[in-house]
């Protein structure tokens, strides 16, 4: 066999291998057996140098056409596989304008904050007007003013988280209970009558248990006018209990004490997961705690701008995380700040 002959069987072997190539992997091999560096047409051109002299002319220009088609064949099968691939990326990624699109995960409001909205539509119903006041508080607003004894336990450094402030400057806390809000309030407006519903967030230093937390809410309730008895206060916290739990849900008032009331209560409903009867949550009891009340102290009152002898009011203070907790049966307060998405989309 010739050389041309060799060179007529590298250029109709490479025509049908190329029309095989598939993708630019292949082409690749293809390229590397016929036209690379240790290609046919390659490894052919090297042994020119030993062909007579007469014939080298001819057979290196039929060398160099044949790498020119290859080539120009290469380019064109680059191209095509090229412009192959990008119609496939693109029909892959294609979007169907008409199809409906992904809804967004949609938030909702925090449970604690749906038990306030609820406790703030109740009050606002017999009259009471939402306000506010600040979580750094002056001790003397916190303690003092609300008639907590200089030595009262609950000023001790393990209760209450205290601010450093200046030495000679009056103490600065975080607020261990809204109550500080009602003596605001009651110099900002005495002698005029009020009803007021003070929420927001309180801190303690406790320890953090399933039924504690370092930061939690409170709501504090407030009336104060001529007249008012222990009678209001009761009618006042029936008509929230059933709001709030249902119908028929019933109150109770057991004897307790508090430096800003005189005289102090705890009070309960009657269980309404089991109507009384007795289960886990209020621990066959039939009834479950909510939280503190009773007659504002004349001391507070006095403090506060009105005159005892003329004014009476009532005032309570309550925890929305209780209240969630045994109304929804939770056994772990830690969830409500714990920032766990499956927790919170439970009440959404």
């Amino acid at each position: 066999m010739t050389v041309i002959d060799e060179l007529d069987t590298i250029e109709a072997e490479a025509a049908l291998a190329l029309n095989a190539v598939a993708d630019l992997g292949g082409l690749a091999e293809w390229k590397s057996s016929y036209i690379g560096k240790t290609g046919a047409l390659t490894r052919l051109s090297r042994g020119l140098g030993a062909l007579p002299a007469d014939q080298r002319p001819e057979v290196g220009r039929r060398v160099n056409a044949l790498r020119e088609q290859l080539e120009g064949a290469y380019t064109t099968a680059e191209a095509r596989l090229k412009r192959a691939a990008q119609d496939a990326e693109l029909a892959a990624e294609r979007l169907d304008v008409t199809m409906p699109g992904r809804a967004p995960a949609l938030g909702h409001i925090h449970l604690t904050n749906q038990v306030l909205r609820q406790v703030q539509d109740i009050f606002a119903e017999m009259g009471f007007q939402v306000t506010e006041s600040p979580e750094v508080e002056l001790d003397e607003y916190n303690f003092s003013l609300l008639n907590f004894a200089d030595d009262h336990p609950a000023r001790d450094m393990q209760d209450t988280f205290y601010v450093e402030v200046p030495e000679g400057t009056p103490s600065v806390l975080l607020r261990t209970h809204t109550s500080p809000g009602q003596m605001r309030v009651m110099r900002e407006r005495a002698p005029e009558p009020l009803r007021i519903l003070l929420p927001g967030k309180v801190y303690r230093n406790e320890q953090v248990t399933v039924r504690s937390e370092m930061m939690f809410h409170q709501f504090e309730f407030l009336a104060v006018g001529r007249n008012i008895t222990m009678g209001d206060m009761k009618g006042t916290l029936a008509y929230f209990a059933e709001r709030m739990y249902g119908p028929n849900t019933q109150v109770r008032l057991r004897p307790s004490f508090f430096p800003f009331t005189e005289p102090s209560a705890e009070m309960d409903v009657s269980c309404f997961l089991c109507e009384g009867k007795g289960c886990r949550i209020c621990k066959h009891s039939g009834w479950l705690e909510i939280g503190g009340c009773g007659m504002v102290h004349p001391n507070v009152l006095r403090n506060g701008g009105y005159d005892p002898e003329l004014f009476s009011g009532f005032a309570g203070g309550f925890g929305p995380e209780r209240i969630a907790l045994l109304k929804y049966g939770i056994d772990d307060i830690r969830g409500f700040y714990s920032g766990s998405i499956a927790f919170v989309e439970q009440f959404g």
